[in-house]
């Protein structure tokens, strides 16, 4: 049931909605939140939430709000200007990149829009808490925040101004702060069920957040393959066994139109607990037995052959036996990186590993100068002892490889670890496929794309320590405050929830033919309006008569209703309807004169007819 507890007519509420879908999107929550009249863009990358779109909005944040009490958090409201002198303080007015809205006032003073508000909360705390009896604390807010993205794209998804939920928690101890953040983690959780999405807590990478520990939430897209889960059928189809398969086939040529929305790989167990963004994903590592004797140390002319694939076509050999030779720059030195040819590095676990700040592929000239070879060429062997060489874990479990020799043309047969080469560090340094085995050993991975609707951090002293947030402990000694930094993005939540309860309507016309459009089956909790209440003959004094009654009875009972009070065709109004996505549609048509309307279920599209007296309790059981 609704919290605002009214009426409205839709001829009074703006939803300006689309006979066809924008050109200019390309995934189906976009299209959607535009024809059906939730949002506009005013300029790339910023959107107007129109009416319908703020009262799911406004739900949204009434159930973070709920929530977030009951773990104890208090809401308060930064400022979204912001002086640029905090970020100084904290390092990242410079490192943060190019999506920082910088900008200067009248008397040149630097502020920026505020992308995030650790720095804010921290010099609020800085200033006012000094002992450690005044924690543990946590704050959050919901606003508005800026970033200035190159390419904002999908909608809601990529904006350059998005309404975000970020709460901050302040300790005296780790101990603490790990209490926090599973109280945190409980309440996303809850926070995202009641939402109604299908969504995983995933392990993940804190990127340009700083901190150690973090878990991402993602609400995870379907692909086009399951028809059952993407179609509603009309009341005159059974089953989706009755539509033609020329029908069935043009629908799914519809579907595959639609980008699947997210821009994250979500890697999880198939029958494990254990998920992980793909940047943060292993698989359980077996260390191979191979008995193999070493071969002689070969170095062979290898023209023209660069690539893996080129060096085991043209040496026959297969790729499992090479062995492929990357080179980084990690703040300033340059890292050899080996992995098993048939891998791809993961830049994101490399990063970590070496806990850099700025990790990226070395320059030709960087290589020459160092190797005197260029890239397809390169190896470990020979090596000065000076150059650190990284490798996965599965490079141990290679004999008698092919890697390149540092000769321009030229590779090595037969290389073998500690004969010929050694290696600096071991680290899991590979991306993860597909149906390998999960790391915890229940299960094989599987891949799925997913929204990054939530995220949690375990910051420690990132920003205390650079900006002198400290308190007194027990013994009166002067120590760092701890961090946990914990986001929702709010609007990014709308998208989500479009991509997951879009449908096609299917339906029979009276002359035989079939056929499909776009609609929303919003689930009740977020929807706009409980029901919508839609009379035929709006010129007809006992249809709006019988109207007038059903709204107040159902208002009497908690229920939010939008009336479809225009005088259109039926047609037009059911349109819209689907397009709106209520949960229930009342008809009040022909036999209004007897006191019995139709009832449509939008989630099933099943369609009932009841009587005046016992459409409250018909809807109580839907809600059941």
């Amino acid at each position: 049931m609704s919290a605002r507890m009214l009426f409205m007519k839709q001829s009074q509420l703006f939803i300006p909605t689309l006979r066809e879908m924008p050109s200019d999107a390309q995934v189906i929550s976009h299209a959607l939140l535009v024809r059906a009249g939730y949002v506009r863009q005013v300029s790339a990358g910023i959107y107007a939430y129109l009416p319908l779109a703020n009262r799911i909005l406004e739900k949204l944040k009434t159930i973070m709000r709920e929530e977030l009490d009951k773990i104890g958090a208090a809401e308060f409201l930064a400022p979204a200007l912001l002086s640029a002198d905090l970020w100084r303080e904290s390092g990242r007015y410079n490192t943060y990149g190019e999506d920082l809205y910088k900008l200067k006032n009248r008397d040149g003073s630097d502020f920026i829009l505020g992308p995030t508000h650790e720095e804010t909360v921290t010099a609020l705390v800085r200033n006012e808490i000094t002992s450690y009896k005044k924690l543990p604390m946590s704050i959050y807010q919901i606003q508005s925040k800026y970033r200035d993205e190159k390419r904002p794209r999908y909608g809601l998804l990529r904006g350059r101004e998005f309404i975000m939920k970020d709460a901050y928690s302040f300790h005296a101890t780790q101990e603490s702060l790990d209490e926090t953040y599973l109280d945190y983690k409980h309440a996303y959780e809850a926070i995202f069920e009641r939402a109604g999405l299908d969504f995983k807590p995933i392990i993940a990478d804190a990127g340009a957040m700083g901190g150690k520990d973090s878990q991402e939430f993602m609400a995870i897209t379907l692909d086009r393959s399951d028809l059952n889960h993407w179609l509603i059928l009309d009341k005159s189809i059974q089953s989706i066994d009755e539509i033609p398969t020329t029908v069935l086939k043009d629908i799914k040529v519809e579907l595959s139109k639609w980008l699947i929305a997210g821009e994250d790989t979500v890697v999880y167990s198939d029958s494990g607990d254990y998920s992980a963004n793909l940047e943060m994903a292993s698989s359980l590592y077996q260390e191979v037995v191979n008995e193999v004797e070493f071969a002689e140390l070969k170095k062979v002319l290898t023209p023209d052959a660069k690539t893996i694939r080129e060096i085991s076509h043209f040496l026959k050999v297969p790729v499992g036996q090479t062995i492929k030779s990357l080179v980084y720059n990690a703040d300033g030195q340059l890292v050899l990186v080996l992995l098993h040819g048939g891998d791809e590095l993961n830049e994101v676990k490399l990063k970590n590993y070496l806990g850099v700040d700025v990790l990226e592929a070395a320059s030709e000239e960087e290589v020459f100068e160092k190797f005197s070879a260029h890239f397809g060429s390169l190896g470990p062997v020979g090596l000065s002892e000076e150059i650190r060489i990284l490798a996965d874990r599965e490079v141990a479990d290679i004999k008698n490889a092919v890697v390149g020799a540092n000769e321009d043309g030229f590779h090595y047969l037969n290389v073998n670890l500690d004969r010929d080469f050694k290696v600096t560090e071991f680290a899991d340094l590979r991306t993860v496929k597909e149906g390998e085995i999960s790391p915890d050993g229940k299960g094989t991975l599987k891949f799925s794309r997913g929204i990054e609707i939530g995220h949690i951090f375990k910051l420690g002293t990132r920003y205390t320590e650079s900006m002198g947030a400290n308190v007194l402990d027990p013994n009166g000694k002067a120590i760092p405050i701890i961090m946990g930094c914990y986001g929702i993005g709010v609007s990014r939540l709308l998208s989500a929830v479009l991509e997951q309860y879009a449908r096609i309507t299917v339906e029979k016309t009276f002359k035989g033919d079939y056929k499909f459009a776009w609609s929303i089956n919003l689930p009740a909790s977020l929807a706009p309006y409980d029901v919508h209440l839609v009379p035929i003959a709006v010129k007809d004094e006992t249809t709006m008569a019988l109207t007038a009654d059903l709204q107040k009875v159902l208002e009497a009972k908690g229920y939010s209703v939008l009336i479809d009070d225009r005088d259109e065709r039926a047609g037009v109004k059911f349109a819209d309807s689907d397009l709106i996505g209520l949960p229930v549609r009342v008809t009040i048509g022909k036999k209004a004169p007897e006191g019995i309307v139709e009832l449509k279920i939008r989630k099933t599209g099943e369609v009932i007819e009841v009587s005046q007296s016992e459409l409250v309790n018909t809807i109580d059981s839907l809600n059941k």
